[in-house]
């Protein structure tokens, strides 16, 4: 877990903003709640993430959130992360992001509605918004503003409202 600490600040090392700290103030919430007696021996800690994290820096990122390494948040102001999203490696996400459910009229009320995932080396936009049961390639760009509420296959750049791919980037060669 502390490699996963050391790689994420390096990852975060250009980034002059809070976000390298909200990773890594994450990273030690996820390795303290692997265990029920440290839950318990550091629930003042928990508390105090949430305090400082999601009142005073305004991102939504709960310690049950599944995250790869190399994950780098850029002016993390506004950033909402569904506790059950899923982020590969080395992803980016900018401010004012939301990975979220969508809600859908079909669902009864006590529906549980599943959030995205999100593939390794993806590269999220400020402002976008990536909503329910859907999947993001490796490898793909998401544009600022963009609203994504079906898949985006791999080497895709997406923009828009509803998301287009305006382009595929080549993929790189394994080996």
């Amino acid at each position: 877990m502390t490699a996963y600490i050391f790689q994420d600040w390096s990852a975060n090392g250009a980034n002059p903003t809070k976000g390298k700290y909200i990773v890594v103030l994450y990273r030690l919430a996820q390795y303290l709640k692997r265990s029920r007696i440290t839950f318990i021996l550091f629930f003042w800690y928990f508390l105090l993430y949430r305090v400082v994290v999601e009142w005073c820096m305004c991102v939504e990122l709960s310690w049950n959130t599944k995250i790869g390494t190399g994950f780098q948040i850029y002016h993390g102001s506004g950033l909402v992360i569904h506790p059950d999203s899923i982020i590969g490696v080395n992803c980016k996400i900018r401010q004012c992001t939301t990975l979220g459910v969508k809600q859908d009229s079909s669902y009864g009320f006590n529906e549980t509605c599943k959030a995205p995932r999100i593939g390794d080396n993806v590269d999220i936009g400020c402002n976008s918004l990536i909503l329910g049961d859907i999947s993001i390639g490796d490898n793909a760009v998401i544009g600022a503003g963009t609203v994504v509420v079906k898949d985006v296959p791999m080497n895709a750049v997406m923009v828009g409202n509803p998301c287009r791919i305006i382009k595929t980037k080549p993929s790189i060669p394994k080996g």
